[in-house]
């Protein structure tokens, strides 16, 4: 990559067409139009997120499919059906075309799995040692169908807490691959589009669904301290119940960090009407991406904000928000 690549001329065109346009292209995004015309009817959700993470390539992913899944999710958390998609680069001068590559196959592969399009975009590029090989912006609309209405501030007593898997998957397989650790297992990102899973939630059991989120930078706990705060609620969840691979647990222990602060990429957490949480849970364990989906906690009475775990020895202790970085450069 070279710094004339980002300068508006030839060699920017021959970037685009032969290194973009040539895993991305679609009718809209094709047309070149410095913004696209996109039909609309009902209501909109409009998200909004940068990615930073090192290395670019790790086991489960990349910054592109990283990209694609985390704003295809944010959507996904307000009830919206994915429509379209943005996508930014700042590319440093001196990445490998190949590695430029990779990352535009995987932003195809990802909105493919999501069934939704790059639409518009820009593509910049940067000195070296500015960038850390390649940043990427990415923003998206989706549709929020009638009926549907989730918002962090609508958790109720008695509610149950769900989580859609296993946590922590995304951030030790980052951290083992920043670290060159090996494990007895390979960890993988669990780095997934979530619109799928949740159009099924949706489907069967929307008014039931009173917030979701997913938990990525922070991990579950704190998304569930968000939660709490923004609800005005309390919640207990059961250490036992949170579901932990054993080899992730294991690395964990090993690397001193708490799965509960760990970050997700192809997780959520509901909180949904008790009288429906039976239900949800089969609905999301008969999915591909939900099949460990498990019940960790409820909506109780108490100070509002607070977040406690009952712990496998008995007690409980509090649950806090994270304090300070636990991993740079996650997502």
């Amino acid at each position: 990559m070279l710094l004339a690549h980002g300068s508006g001329g030839a060699m920017s065109h021959e970037l685009i067409e032969r290194r973009l346009l040539a895993h991305l292209s679609n009718a809209t995004l094709a047309r070149l139009d410095d913004a696209a015309v996109l039909p609309w009817h009902g209501r909109l959700a409009f998200t909004t997120d940068s990615y930073v993470v090192s290395p670019i390539v790790f086991s489960g992913g990349d910054i592109g499919r990283l990209a694609v899944c985390g704003t295809v999710n944010d959507l996904a958390m307000m009830g919206a059906r994915p429509v379209a998609l943005s996508l930014a680069l700042i590319i440093e001068e001196g990445l490998p075309l190949t590695t430029l590559d990779t990352v535009t196959r995987s932003v195809q592969a990802a909105c493919a799995e999501a069934g939704v399009d790059i639409v518009t975009g820009d593509t910049k590029v940067v000195n070296r040692g500015k960038a850390d090989g390649l940043f990427i912006t990415t923003s998206g609309i989706g549709v929020v169908p009638d009926g549907v209405d989730i918002s962090g501030h609508r958790a109720q007593l008695g509610d149950r807490i769900l989580v859609s898997g296993t946590i922590a998957e995304h951030g030790v397989a980052i951290m083992s691959a920043r670290e060159g650790l090996s494990f007895s297992t390979t960890t993988s990102s669990d780095c997934a589009p979530l619109n799928g899973l949740v159009q099924t939630m949706v489907e069967a059991c929307a008014g039931a669904l009173h917030c979701m989120r997913d938990p990525t930078r922070g991990g579950v706990a704190s998304t569930l301290n968000e939660l709490a705060a923004q609800s005005g609620a309390a919640f207990v969840i059961d250490e036992n119940a949170i579901p932990v691979r054993p080899e992730v647990r294991a690395a964990c222990e090993m690397l001193g960090l708490d799965p509960l602060y760990v970050a997700n990429e192809g997780k959520l957490v509901a909180i949904v009407e008790p009288s429906r949480a039976s239900r949800l849970l089969e609905i999301m364990r008969a999915h591909p991406l939900g099949r460990n989906a498990a019940d960790i906690g409820e909506v109780v009475d108490g100070k509002p904000g607070r977040v406690m775990m009952r712990t496998h020895l008995g007690p409980t202790r509090l649950i806090q928000m994270l304090a300070g970085e636990l991993l740079p450069r996650i997502c």
